[in-house]
């Protein structure tokens, strides 16, 4: 499976912090609990990735900003 194909699994996910001043990623879903502990620099540039992923998604379903559709000719 890769980050493109489509699935049936579904997961919960929760983000927070933790006592230790870390930033918990847990995945739950599919028999599997799954915490990852990330220190907050990694988290941010986690979070910028995901950003910068959500930009690419909406550019692919929304098309070229400023687009009104099929040029006329």
């Amino acid at each position: 499976m890769g980050i493109d194909s489509e699935t049936d699994i579904t997961a919960n996910i929760q983000i927070g912090p933790t006592s230790l001043g870390m930033v918990r990623i847990y995945v739950e879903g599919g028999g599997i609990d799954l915490p990852m502990d990330f220190d907050p620099e990694e988290a941010e540039e986690i979070a910028e990735e995901i950003r910068a992923a959500a930009e690419q998604a909406r550019a692919i379903t929304d098309g070229p900003k400023g687009a009104k559709g099929p040029k006329k000719r």
